[in-house]
């Protein structure tokens, strides 16, 4: 099927459109909220602000996709592959991206407040604010992700579910770029948590659960750790 066809086929109520194959295809402002496109090649798309909202990608690889400002909202993209995609400016409430690969995916501004990622691979991605708006992973769950040398400079992750994550050299620190923002961990729990050799310059840990975490070599210089439960158990006062 050709992108005609896609949707026109939709406008008469087809909801499915597993396993296609639409590399390099251009969906841009597309509606297909509902529809199924679980296992499809999508490499190299453009799909800027297209309508996903609700959609099932599940295992569909979406490698190097340009992705700006999409409604991914409560879409099912577990075990999706969106390898170097541009997501920058997405909507990803509650979305569902478990064991989703996201190394080098550009999250700049991205809105992912509740989305779940667990064991995601979210390796030297980049979750820095957009031009106009604040990363958003508050109440995300991120338990066992992988965000070893990720930019989560500035990034909102207020009670984000990060227990048994990898942060090793995560940037954390408060950014100057962006108006002097820390990135805000507060009420996050980073129970064992790796956050060896992060940068934690500036960001705001108050009454985090960091219980069990690694801090080998971490940078925590001006670090807010009012009411957070301490690696060893103890209550920073």
């Amino acid at each position: 099927m050709d992108i005609n066809e896609i949707l026109k086929a939709y406008a008469a109520g087809e909801r499915s459109f597993i396993r296609l194959n639409l590399q390099e295809a251009e969906l841009t402002n597309a509606d297909l909220r509902g529809a199924d496109f679980s296992n499809a090649d999508l490499r190299q798309t453009r799909l800027g602000k297209a309508n996903f909202n609700q959609a099932c990608l599940r295992e569909a690889n979406m490698s190097e996709a340009i992705l700006w400002g999409i409604d991914l909202s409560e879409a099912d993209l577990y075990c999706a592959i969106l390898r170097e995609a541009d997501l920058t400016g997405a909507k990803l409430v509650r979305t569902y991206l478990d064991k989703a690969n996201l190394i080098k995916t550009s999250l700049c501004g991205a809105n992912l407040n509740g989305a779940k990622l667990s064991g995601s691979l979210l390796i030297q991605a980049d979750l820095r604010p957009s031009s106009n708006q604040r990363t958003d992973l508050g109440y995300a769950v991120l338990t066992g992700a992988d965000l070893s040398y990720a930019d989560l400079r500035a990034a909102c992750m207020h009670h984000t579910n990060l227990d048994g994550a990898k942060l090793c050299r995560a940037d954390l620190s408060r950014s100057i770029q962006w108006g002097n923002l820390a990135t805000d961990l507060s009420g996050a729990s980073l129970q064992r948590a790796d956050l060896s050799y992060a940068d934690l310059n500036g960001a705001i840990l108050r009454k985090a659960n960091l219980q069990g975490a690694d801090l080998t070599r971490a940078i925590l210089t001006n670090v807010d750790f009012q009411g957070a439960i301490m690696p060893d158990g103890t209550v920073h006062d």
